[in-house]
């Protein structure tokens, strides 16, 4: 098997998580006697940091994947949750999404490694062991397709397959560390079996994206409210409601299998789809450093513009509604816009990077910059300082300027009278002097502006930067 297939181990990850040993590390895990601990010396997750790379292990680890760019990329984890006899899930992508020659072999292969690991006597599950409500088995379970900052979603957006194996916690560790061997053995056996076809619809793939024939990426996926019921392994249990928090408490009795009949839902719908540029996308040099480096991270091509544009047709994107999060999620404060790309003109000076849509890691590309995207670096809040107001006009300067506006401009004055209709604009004095700053000359045009750009084409001077 292994004359035909070639097998790269990164046997630990999260160094500092892994030397952080304890007992009590894992309180719903069976073993081993100690365990390490989930974040890094950071206090990064690092299967959340796929996109935004902000941890040094990894920054190492994308070098390592785009050195390699192997054919399946395979994070190995121990799920926690509920309890229940199946002992292990294997998420495997494309295969209900994606490339359609890729789906279904992925389909394909899945299958057979399942019949093959129930052979030894596993029980495998093809979604991420999670009830829809928590610790409510009978609200039933969802397939559902994760955005990229997770591993094997992430290297399914390079249109290669990714894959996640969860094996089980409340199984013993001996147990785990074999199922994760026989799953190991399987996806191995398989893929030098099916090489050449796995290779030839991934390289289709290729071609696909690089003569830019790919047109959308959908960038979130939800499942709709069709489900049918399955059979799933579980144990008797009774939900109790607690006098401590006044909420139900779900007590299992792992001593009593049972069989639940479970909804499943399957079917996907998609929420968020992106109309990519014909050409690409445009970052002005004050982002061009760190944008560049990022680009090169996750193994994106890029040129930069060797002169200056005085003006030129691009698409922007200006925000109508910026929200940030109320709290930061894995040490960054998050970012929700609304608004939609329309043309405008634009200086391109030197030294701006241009991102050409076709290429190879086009779904990628459009995750990273497409602002709307659950996991663009927009939402992620690398460009937060541009949805922050710095610059105002004082309010004895605004008032007579609003009287003055009011009375020569008739579309202004019925806008105005318009907006008086609602209530809670009309009680409140900021969002009327906001009206009257936005009509003003003094006005930041550039405030809630996406610093990033898209074309129809590729502009004039272009030099080769990677």
């Amino acid at each position: 098997m292994l004359k035909q297939v070639t097998a790269v181990f990164v046997p630990v990850f999260n160094v500092d998580g892994h030397e952080r040993f304890g007992p009590n590390h894992r309180p719903n895990q069976v073993g081993p006697e100690e365990m390490g601990w989930r974040v890094t010396g950071q206090n990064l997750n690092l299967n959340r940091d796929y996109v935004k790379a902000d941890a040094p292990e990894m920054v190492a680890l994308l070098k390592l994947l785009n050195a390699w760019d192997p054919l399946f990329y395979v994070d190995l984890h121990v799920t926690d949750g509920a309890k229940f006899e199946h002992d292990v899930s294997v998420q495997l992508e494309p295969q209900k999404v994606g490339p359609e020659t890729m789906r279904t072999l992925g389909a394909k292969l899945r299958e057979e490694l399942f019949t093959e690991l129930e052979s030894k006597q596993h029980l495998p599950l093809p979604f991420y062991p999670s009830f829809r409500e928590n610790d409510d088995p009978a609200s039933g379970v969802t397939y559902g397709v994760s955005p990229p900052r997770f591993s094997h979603q992430y290297w399914a957006a390079h249109r290669r397959y990714g894959v996640l194996v969860e094996t089980h916690s409340w199984k013993p560790y001996a147990h785990r560390v074999a199922t994760t061997r026989h799953v190991l053995e399987g996806l191995l056996r398989l893929t030098a079996r099916d090489g050449q076809a796995l290779l030839s619809a991934v390289k289709a793939a290729d071609t696909e994206a690089t003569s830019g024939k790919v047109r959308e990426v959908v960038l979130a996926w939800d499942n709709t409210d069709k489900s049918r019921p399955i059979a799933f392994r579980g144990y008797a249990y009774e939900r109790i409601p607690s006098e401590l928090t006044t909420q139900p408490w779900i007590r299992y009795d792992d001593t009593k299998p049972q069989v639940w009949t479970l909804p499943y839902y399957e079917e996907l719908r998609p929420v968020l789809t992106a109309s990519l540029p014909s050409g690409g996308y445009l970052v002005p040099p004050a982002h061009a450093g760190w944008v560049a480096e990022k680009l090169a991270m996750h193994g994106l091509r890029y040129q930069r513009l060797g002169q200056d544009v005085p003006s030129a047709p691009v698409e922007v994107f200006r925000a109508t509604e910026a929200k940030f999060r109320p709290a930061s999620v894995e040490g960054r404060q998050g970012l929700s816009v609304k608004g939609q790309w329309t043309k405008e003109g634009q200086p391109l000076p030197a030294g701006s990077l241009y991102v050409p849509a076709a290429q190879t890691n086009v779904s990628l590309l459009a995750h990273l910059l497409e602002p709307l995207g659950p996991d663009s670096l927009l939402a992620w809040g690398f460009f937060n300082n541009h949805f922050e107001q710095k610059e105002y006009v004082e309010d004895y300067v605004l008032e007579p300027f609003a009287r003055e506006l009011l009375a020569r401009d008739a579309a202004v004055k019925a806008a105005w009278d318009e907006k008086l209709k609602d209530p809670e604009f009309a009680r409140n004095p900021r969002a009327r002097m906001r009206f009257f700053y936005e009509r003003h000359p003094a006005h930041d045009t550039r405030f809630n502006l996406y610093p990033v750009f898209r074309t129809d084409s590729a502009p004039a001077g272009l030099k080769p930067a990677r």
